[in-house]
């Protein structure tokens, strides 16, 4: 009998050291684990230091030690507070770019299809207030594919635009666009229970039939938009401009006969402006780029607006 219980008590010893020498592995598993991962924690802190820094050097003037130089700043897509076409980072690109002692002329790249009448129109005033603090200093806009409503918003208050002869320019005009669903809920047997405050409170609801009087008062509003757009065109392009009925109708046009009607003044590039007509040949990068933890706060701004005003939102696009 003791013979068959020295076995099992070599055994149970046997186990028990296994047991202890896994969980010792485990917990020494458990530490590297948690070193590597504060180690990792620490690197990317020091490297999102660094290029935070470097950045934010550009963006105060990190070309100092440059020469004469052409600067640039990018507005590309389409123009909303949640998008990196947004008037505070465009401005802020514009700022740098005017404020630097070596800068000789500014070119604001252009490749966006409209947005925001509201964001446009804080970047067209930014436009004219730094040509004013800086008269010395011209500002044109390079046209890459597209340049219409809203980004021609922009556009018109430079000093002169230049496209490609291929571009698409123009599209001024206003819209509001959404869905009605009423047809859809018929035939489903969904019923639409909207209980409001004021008359108006569920203006346009999509899941409601659309009301007479509430989308003539749209129509006004959209008409006083587009007329404020109109006004900003004519101003910005003055006597260049060659009207014609259907300029203001929301049509886009080619780069090419965008010059011929005096929405544009010539073809050119970035590189050809600079080269050939601000005379600074070396271009430099002032568009700003929003790091990680700037794009998820503005990304959870935009979406409480996106949410609040889904259903009535003006377009220039």
């Amino acid at each position: 009998m003791s013979e068959q219980q020295e076995p099992s008590w070599e055994r149970q010893v046997l186990e028990k050291l296994v047991v202890t020498a896994l969980k010792e592995q485990r917990k020494g598993r458990n530490w590297s684990i948690f070193f590597k991962f504060v180690g990792f924690g620490w690197l990317f802190l020091f490297l999102a230091v660094i290029v935070t820094w470097h950045r934010g050097d550009a963006r105060e003037g990190g070309s100092r030690s440059l020469g004469p130089h052409t600067a640039l700043v990018e507005l590309n897509g389409v123009i909303s507070a949640g998008d990196n076409a947004n008037a505070d980072n465009i401005n802020e690109g514009l700022r740098n770019a005017f404020k630097d002692k070596n800068t000789k002329g500014v070119i604001l790249r252009i490749n966006s299809p409209g947005g925001s009448p509201v964001q446009a129109g804080q970047i067209n005033d930014e436009i004219k207030r730094q040509r004013k603090l800086h008269p010395d200093i011209p500002l044109y806009v390079v046209v890459d594919d597209i340049c219409a409503s809203g980004g021609y918003y922009v556009a018109v208050a430079a000093d002169k635009i230049f496209v490609d002869k291929a571009s698409l320019v123009g599209s001024i005009g206003v819209l509001m666009d959404g869905f009605g669903f009423t047809g859809a809920m018929e035939k489903l047997g969904v019923e639409r229970r909207l209980l409001t405050a004021g008359a108006n409170k569920g203006f346009l609801d999509p899941f409601s039939p659309q009301s007479p009087t509430q989308v003539e008062y749209a129509k006004q509003m959209l008409g006083e938009v587009h007329q404020q757009f109109i006004n900003v065109v004519k101003q910005g392009r003055g006597k260049r401009l060659k009207e014609t009925p259907d300029m203001f109708s929301g049509l886009v046009w080619s780069g090419e006969k965008s010059v011929e009607l005096g929405l544009a003044d010539a073809l050119g590039s970035a590189d050809t402006v600079a080269r050939d007509v601000i005379k600074a040949e070396e271009i430099v990068d002032f568009t700003p780029h929003e790091d990680w933890a700037q794009r998820f706060a503005r990304s959870i701004g935009a979406a409480a607006g996106t949410k609040l005003g889904s259903y009535l939102e003006f377009k220039l696009k």
